[in-house]
């Protein structure tokens, strides 16, 4: 049966029992299934040609720290390409396939190539290719189990009259590291690698026998006879776990599994998740395209999801597995992945949250960001980064209602607002500065997160205390967030009956407001810009700092309307791809070599699109969130991965793929709030 009918079947059954797991389209006459929005929305084709080929994308689920591509190769077609190994070094490529079935029919070797695919697909929920040759269809299918195990089933069915014998083995491609050791025993091929506590093991069906052996390992060939149009069906495991968890107890897991029960479960909860989004797309975005969108972004989020391990304590995602230095957390990231996925997954972005807040210090400090294995990279205590940890609560609250969630983290949430106060700012007006821990103006610019922005050309580093340093300069963004802050903070605190400490941060907000209207705005050019540290000048060079008071909804109706049409303007920020990084019109601009100089990042997209509605401009939002889906180069296409961020006159995408919180703010854009 192919996908299709298990499609159909599946919801068949899902409706008898009562479940809305089908839902009526706009546009379409007939059910759709939620999940059918996947289909090969990214492209996994990829036969490494090295260890760290990033030519093309790699499959994961379940928060795996390894995932797999479809083979894409003129020579031989054996199975799913890789897996690419997350658990060891920045992500490595182990094998071109490290389990390859060979078979042969009739006592002639059997050579999938690319001319015996009848068909590969990918959706969230699984990978699947079918072959055919001499007569009998391979289908091969591959899901995750849970964070430390894939399976692929293989459903062998002879498609002649008569019977036919065909006996088959696996064995490796090449080896493309030279970093991993297999050791055989029984039906269980164990991987060790000297770059990685993990253990690998490859579990096949008993009674097979595998051997090792200079070149990697082969198993003992198996007999398999099949009547016409017969189906048999063998399923082999692969583990890829860290030490922290019980390979026993995983074994019992894979030795009690039932391939076509998970596989269910996958198809049900990523069809429930998708359509906790597509039926969530505010009105305006009704089309189907923007579902496609969606199914995209749900994706990249998931292909970057990680179980706890090492020193991260909780499951969370990467910026992006593709680039080789972004395999840790980020505090800035993390918030903004959380807002992302509280609209389909309340617990993951929970968890999210917390992996970042277990490092927070005694002080209340959150570093900047964690990593698994501090061998290869060290986490980064030389900064943090935005507060936007409160608005992140409020948007899983908001949906999930987990007061006990909101108990655990309410008051690191504090903790983490007054530290801003106390060690970030320099003359103690109220007012705060980016800085650093360790006195250096490069990381009190990462703080910001906008590394490169022409506010910071000419900064400096100023002492406040021991470990605590603030640029000579008050940043806009950076006091709107605090507002924004000081808001949530006492929103959540009310629903934890802390009445006094609420009113006392509206109270703080009230006054924070005037502080940012009276200090940051310059009249004359319609914009808020940073100022010195005593408030005496602007520090002009208009970018995307500045509709952050829109956001926090700390702007006046009028200076929110004079910063509205310069958003709005063709020769500012309406682009192509529109609300980019700084002004198309300042002699800096350069999107090309810029990073934070001109491109255009989806966050900083999101932060103007949602300060226009905060002011009631939902058509100049809601005109400038159809002009980035159709101006950013393949973001509406299937098959091209979400990227970090883009080229605003020209539509590239630039920088690294399958990027999560352009995906992240890709949701927040077009579903409800």
């Amino acid at each position: 049966m192919d996908f299709r009918n298990v499609i159909k079947c599946f919801v068949a059954v899902v409706l008898l029992i009562g479940c809305r797991n089908a839902m009526k389209l706009t546009g379409r006459d007939r059910q759709i299934h939620a999940l059918n929005f996947s289909e090969d929305i990214l492209d996994f084709r990829i036969t490494p040609k090295d260890s760290t080929d990033k030519s093309g994308l790699m499959f994961s689920d379940q928060g795996a720290w390894f995932g797999y591509g479809l083979s894409d190769s003129t020579e031989f077609l054996g199975d799913f390409s890789g897996p690419f190994l997350l658990t060891q070094q920045n992500g490595i490529w182990s094998s071109k396939s490290l389990a390859s079935i060979r078979i042969v029919i009739g006592g002639r070797p059997v050579y999938f190539k690319k001319e015996n695919i009848i068909e590969q697909k990918s959706y969230s929920s699984h990978l699947e290719q079918t072959f055919r040759a001499d007569g009998v269809i391979l289908k091969s299918t591959l899901i995750y189990l849970n964070g430390h195990t894939a399976l692929i089933k293989y459903a062998f069915t002879n498609k002649e009259e008569f019977i036919k014998q065909l006996t088959y083995n696996w064995t490796n491609d090449p080896l493309l590291t030279n970093s991993l050791n297999l050791v055989s025993k029984g039906n269980n091929l164990t991987i060790s690698s000297s770059k990685s506590n993990a253990l690998g093991i490859i579990t096949f069906p008993k009674p097979t026998v595998v051997s090792t052996s200079d070149k990697g390992y082969t198993t003992a060939s198996q007999e398999l006879e099949l009547n016409p149009g017969q189906t048999k069906e063998i399923v082999v495991a692969q583990t890829f776990i860290f030490p922290e968890y019980s390979w026993e107890e995983e074994k019992k897991s894979i030795e009690n599994q039932n391939f076509d029960s998970i596989f269910n479960a996958r198809l049900q909860e990523k069809d429930s998740q998708l359509k906790a989004l597509i039926e969530n797309k505010k009105p305006q975005f009704k089309e189907n395209k923007y579902s496609v969108v969606l199914a995209k972004a749900h994706l990249t989020l998931q292909n970057n999801w990680r179980i706890a391990a090492g020193q991260l304590k909780h499951q969370g995602l990467f910026p992006s597995y593709h680039y080789e230095w972004f395999h840790g957390f980020w505090s800035w990231d993390s918030w903004k992945h959380a807002a992302g996925l509280s609209r389909f997954a309340p617990d993951l972005a929970k968890d999210q949250v917390r992996a970042m807040f277990d490092y927070q210090t005694d002080d209340g400090f959150v570093l900047d960001c964690i990593y698994r294995d501090t061998t290869i990279e060290n986490h980064n205590y030389r900064d943090t980064k935005p507060p936007l940890a409160a608005w992140a609560v409020a948007e899983i609250i908001k949906r999930d209602k987990d007061y006990v969630f909101l108990e655990e983290i309410y008051p690191k949430l504090i903790r983490y607002h007054n530290w801003w106060y106390a060690k970030r700012d320099h003359d103690k007006d109220g007012l705060c500065e980016y800085g650093s821990t360790d006195g250096t103006v490069l990381a009190a610019k990462w703080e910001s997160g906008m590394d490169n922005a022409i506010r910071f050309d000419f900064s400096e580093i100023l002492k406040n205390s021991h470990g605590a340093y603030s640029l000579n300069q008050e940043s806009v963004d950076l006091n709107s967030y605090l507002y924004a802050e000081k808001l949530y903070l006492a929103q959540l605190g009310e629903i934890l009956g802390k009445n006094e400490e609420a009113y006392e941060l509206m109270s703080g907000a009230s006054k924070l407001k005037s502080m940012i209207q009276d200090q940051f705005y310059d009249k004359e050019d319609g914009w808020f810009y940073d100022t010195s540290i005593d408030g005496s000048h602007f520090i002009k060079g208009a970018g995307s700092e500045g509709w952050t008071a829109l956001w926090a909804e700390a702007a006046s109706v009028e200076q929110a309307e004079a910063v509205k049409d310069k958003m709005m303007d063709e020769q500012k920020f309406f682009t192509k791809v529109p609300f980019q990084t700084m002004s198309k019109d300042h002699p800096k601009f350069d999107p090309l070599n810029g990073y934070w100089r001109g491109p255009n990042w989806l966050d900083q997209a999101y932060f103007g699109i949602k300060g226009l509605r905060n002011y009631e401009y939902d058509t100049e939002a809601d005109k400038a969130t159809l002009q980035i889906m159709d101006g950013a180069t393949g973001l509406l296409e299937k098959g091209k991965s979400i990227r970090e961020n883009y080229h605003p006159i020209t539509g590239e995408g630039r920088e690294a793929q399958n990027f999560s919180w352009s995906a992240a703010h890709i949701i927040l854009m077009l579903t409800e709030d």
